[in-house]
């Protein structure tokens, strides 16, 4: 997915940084794509991930969320769109779906912080995983 990748979870820093992702997206007149991440438990084996079908409601719950947000935010951008936006929902883990999205990207935008639990935040945040292993630029853009 060549262009930009945001990554977005809901909250009022992932919406800022969907708004700078899509205004730099639009002035460089390439693709965007949102990425959010339901996330899954590990398997206690390889740390996979545990994908269920009672996932799959909360799934589509999360893509109408990414939908409605991408929708806003696009809103206040006027005429100034990207040639083209797509928008993903996944189940599995935040940093390995942004890193393994940066693969092919030009630039990965995230925000500083989200709505992740603290246990996350004792393991680092998503932000500074990405940045550590991201296979192109990554951009954190700060909260207001």
């Amino acid at each position: 997915m060549p262009g930009i990748v945001v990554g977005i979870d809901g909250s009022p820093n992932s919406e800022h940084a969907l708004d700078w992702a899509m205004g730099h997206a639009a002035a460089l007149h390439t693709p965007l794509t949102v990425i959010t991440v339901h996330e899954v438990a590990k398997s206690y084996w390889g740390g996979i991930p545990v994908i269920g079908p009672p996932d799959q409601p909360l799934l589509e719950k999360l893509q109408q969320a990414a939908d409605e947000m991408t929708q806003k935010v696009a809103s206040r951008l006027g005429d100034a769109q990207p040639p083209s936006v797509t928008v993903r929902a996944v189940s599995g883990f935040v940093v390995k779906e942004l890193v393994d999205a940066s693969q092919d990207a030009d630039l990965v935008v995230v925000g500083t912080r989200g709505s992740g639990s603290f246990a996350r935040l004792l393991m680092g945040s998503v932000s500074s995983e990405v940045v550590q292993h991201s296979a192109c630029p990554v951009v954190i853009v700060p909260h207001k």
